[in-house]
């Protein structure tokens, strides 16, 4: 009869033991998603606030009697990228920010190198993308049929431009922080175009955006 008393103690202690482990586990469980859900880092956002295009023009020996004959176009332009953070808690920390400029998937400006940028959460950011030198801009090469869509939206005065923005991002939220993660932007732009940047004029080139994209974001 004692063993059988201390059998059922024992398995009484082994039921309450089980109990308070398996209730430390859920108490631990909630803890860490609550955690999780108020520090996360939230993916931050990006549109284009400002566009000014100062030059955008074909240029290329067209009588050339080698063939193909080249083709270029040099582009000088400029954005202003309005980046917001939206996490609360969140730091968000960019480096190695290189942007480009294409146009109908070929390049048409030499890329940029970018400032490494810190953002505090739920702060606003504003980035100023200067393609093309002060002076002459650079011609790139590009296809025939390229130069040909230019002449047509340069008559329709309106341009579709892509900003990519390439680089390394990290989260820092509270004690935690994350490893560096790659970074890429997208930004489909259509802007008017003035006289004097499809002549190469260089003038003001402060044309209206057709429209205020928001830009995607994988980070």
């Amino acid at each position: 009869m004692h063993n059988l008393c201390d059998m059922h103690r024992s398995r009484r202690r082994i039921r309450t033991l089980a109990i308070s482990t398996v209730l430390a586990l859920l108490l631990i469980g909630a803890v860490a998603v609550s955690v999780y859900f108020n520090y996360r880092p939230a993916k931050p956002q990006a549109s284009v606030a400002r566009a000014a295009v100062y030059q955008l023009e074909s240029v290329g020996n067209r009588n050339s009697s080698v063939m193909p004959p080249p083709y270029a176009i040099a582009a000088r332009a400029q954005f202003t990228l309005a980046l917001h953070n939206p996490s609360d808690h969140a730091v968000v920390l960019y480096d190695e920010l290189i942007a480009y400029m294409t146009y109908r998937g070929e390049l048409v400006a030499p890329p940029v190198e970018l400032p490494v940028v810190v953002q505090e959460h739920g702060a606003d950011v504003s980035l100023s993308l200067l393609f093309g030198s002060l002076g002459s801009a650079e011609p790139q090469p590009v296809a025939e049929e390229t130069v040909r869509a230019l002449a047509g939206d340069c008559a329709a005065r309106r341009v579709l431009l892509r900003i990519v923005i390439l680089g390394q991002v990290r989260y820092k939220s509270g004690p935690f922080k994350t490893a560096w993660r790659d970074l890429f932007m997208r930004c489909d732009v259509t802007t008017g175009l003035g006289g004097d940047a499809m002549a190469g004029g260089g003038g003001a080139g402060g044309m209206p955006l057709v429209e205020y994209p928001q830009c995607f974001v994988d980070a």
